[in-house]
């Protein structure tokens, strides 16, 4: 099977040759096995796209670690000028300014070098996409205050944000080549929902369904990316088509109990721990912990094989040959 249609497996909850792997690290990460990871893991087919400009060397070493999905980037907006006081404690009576970046042309590109020389899934990834992005203008700890003291302002910063996410979203879901869009907003604390599920469900879902169902209708997939415990709205979730859910933390959820719940209703990314395990386990106890994650959440599909969180220079590098290595093999 290809890659891609391993990861469609996995989405459409069926068995598969292989269970699909979309290991990533953060920046920290990058900067200290980047390197490492091309060497090790990058044959000469992939060092020359790199050199003809046809795949990144980022992408390439992803590919070489056996990634069944490959990550890009698209056009989107950010905040502009916001002014200082925009953080402050009291409500603002306006909403900020915003400023759109990047090109769509660069983007196509991208993705059509890597259709034409990978058989892997191509997923656009939007961090920040819309809870995040609220706070990201007010600070989190103003925003929260202000979804509870002063909805109407809270409501109207969210909904201009959808509004902007859903014209970026209209302009690049027909890029021939995407097969998936990840929208990232972290809604958990380690503990909890850092809001109330009804706050969520009046406040955050709607706007989520209109994005979700805009990716539905162009035939594409919808991956959703939150920290935390998120166990109180997995249902809704669930409803509203969410087909993959990252990063699924162990440190904050049964891990296997979701699986048993909502293992039949949406893919799970993620899982294996980063707070723990990598870090702080033995190269032999994370390829234990990852064929004992895999084999469980795996079965009738479901499952990408990847740590709970982007891997961190904390990790050591024998512990992420280990789990790269490991996965391979599954």
């Amino acid at each position: 099977m290809k890659r891609i249609e391993r990861v469609k497996a996995a989405i459409a909850h069926r068995d598969a040759d292989k269970v699909p792997t979309c290991i990533h690290l953060a920046w920290d990460g990058l900067e200290a096995y980047a390197d490492r990871l091309y060497e090790r893991y990058t044959d000469e087919n992939l060092r020359r796209l790199c050199d003809e400009g046809k795949i990144s060397r980022h992408n390439a070493m992803y590919y070489g670690m056996g990634n069944h999905v490959l990550a890009v980037t698209c056009p989107w907006w950010v905040w502009h000028d916001v002014p200082e006081e925009y953080k402050e404690w009291d409500t603002p009576d306006f909403l900020p300014k915003t400023m759109g970046t990047g090109s769509y042309s660069e983007f196509a590109e991208t993705v059509h070098n890597l259709k034409e020389n990978t058989d892997a899934y191509v997923l656009v990834t939007i961090w920040g996409s819309h809870f995040e992005k609220a706070y990201f203008a007010r600070g989190i700890e103003n925003f929260l205050a202000d979804m509870a003291g002063d909805p109407e302002y809270a409501q109207s910063l969210l909904d201009m944000i959808i509004r902007k996410n859903l014209v970026m979203l209209e302009n690049i879901v027909h890029t021939p080549g995407i097969d998936g869009i990840l929208l990232g907003s972290d809604w958990g604390s380690q503990k909890d929902l850092l809001m109330s599920p009804e706050s969520w469900r009046e406040m955050i879902a709607p706007g989520e369904q209109r994005e979700y169902d805009l990716i539905h209708e162009a035939g594409l997939d919808v991956w959703v990316h939150s920290c935390g415990d998120i166990r109180k709205i997995l249902p809704d979730l669930t409803e509203m088509g969410v087909d993959v859910l990252n990063p699924i933390q162990p440190e904050c959820m049964d891990i296997y109990e979701l699986k048993d719940k909502y293992g039949d209703k949406i893919t799970f990314w993620g899982g294996i721990s980063t707070q723990r395990t990598l870090p702080n386990g033995t190269p032999e106890e994370v390829a234990l912990e990852t064929e004992k994650i895999t084999s469980y959440l795996s079965k009738d599909g479901g499952y990408i094989i990847s740590p709970s969180q982007e891997i961190q220079a904390d990790v050591p590098f024998e512990n992420l040959c280990a789990m790269i290595d490991t996965a391979m093999k599954l």
